[in-house]
């Protein structure tokens, strides 16, 4: 009896342990977010004197005029089509190099695994200058393709460990089955293995589209014209001569920010599973 009740006991302490640290997380999470969203309804004068408080006077218009302004959906439309491109293409090239390290036995293919792993040791930032050479001679300077080159190329490292560590999880027995009724890798790869990759499929989507919707630096370096400048890069439009209107800044990270939110709680469920899936074996 002394024995359960101390197991009860215990259970119920870890139990309190745990929803005091997913509290503080969340806090620690929701707290700036609140601040930006609330910094975003005050005047200037108010958020210097008053930074993490409620809004004295609530400036609504600060938002309005950004939704209701050209220049900040001209700039979420670049954001999408650089992201959506950016995607699509880490999911066509990852998927089809993991599935290849992960099911095909080829010379050197350990090798070959372990330097596109080495991607993961570098940051974009190490490799602009050569990268901006390169895309000067390809002619691909102010253009959409100028940003979403570089940024499946930094990707694919970490999108193809993921792919393979699922596809290596699917049953064998799935795999041998198809091939005895005649299937190949082509097929095997396209009917069997990515309807089955769902959830690995969505954890790298929004893996890739958050990168890119995040991406300040490429933008930056790659493009020239505002026409085709994304959000990260829009926020230059509020800083002045002499001093920067940071409410309008606040209000438009803000509304920038919204559409990965709503991603990341829509897929939620998927990028958990995803990221998990390779947990038993590599």
């Amino acid at each position: 009896m002394t024995d359960m009740s101390s197991s009860i006991r215990m259970s119920a302490s870890t139990r309190i342990y745990l929803y005091v640290s997913l509290s503080l997380i969340a806090a620690i999470v929701l707290i700036p977010l609140l601040t930006t969203a609330l910094g975003g309804f005050k005047t200037l004068g108010d958020l210097r004197t008053n930074p993490f408080g409620m809004p004295t006077e609530w400036q609504w218009t600060n938002y309005t005029d950004i939704l209701f302004g050209e220049r900040y959906w001209l700039q979420i439309g670049n954001s999408l089509i650089i992201a959506a491109l950016t995607v699509l293409l880490t999911l066509i090239v990852s998927s089809m190099a993991a599935f290849a390290f992960a099911h095909v036995r080829f010379f050197g293919s350990s090798f070959l695994l372990n330097y596109f792993l080495l991607g993961l040791m570098f940051p974009a930032a190490t490799a602009i200058l050569p990268l901006f050479i390169r895309i000067r001679d390809l002619g691909l300077l102010n253009t959409y393709w100028g940003v979403v080159l570089p940024q499946v190329a930094f990707g694919l490292g970490m999108s193809i460990l993921l792919f393979r560590n699922y596809f290596r999880n699917l049953p064998e027995e799935l795999f041998q089955a198809a091939f005895v009724d005649g299937c190949g890798y082509l097929r095997f790869f396209w009917h069997i293995s990515l309807p089955l990759s769902r959830p690995i499929v969505a954890t790298v989507s929004i893996i890739s589209f958050v990168g890119s919707w995040n991406s300040y630096i490429l933008p930056l370096i790659m493009l020239n014209s505002e026409s085709k400048y994304p959000w990260p890069l829009g926020i230059m439009v509020y800083r002045g001569e002499y001093g920067t209107e940071w409410q309008l800044v606040l209000a438009f990270i803000t509304l920038t920010i919204l559409p990965t939110i709503i991603v990341f709680f829509v897929a939620q469920r998927h990028i958990i599973a995803g990221l998990t899936a390779g947990a038993v074996k590599s």
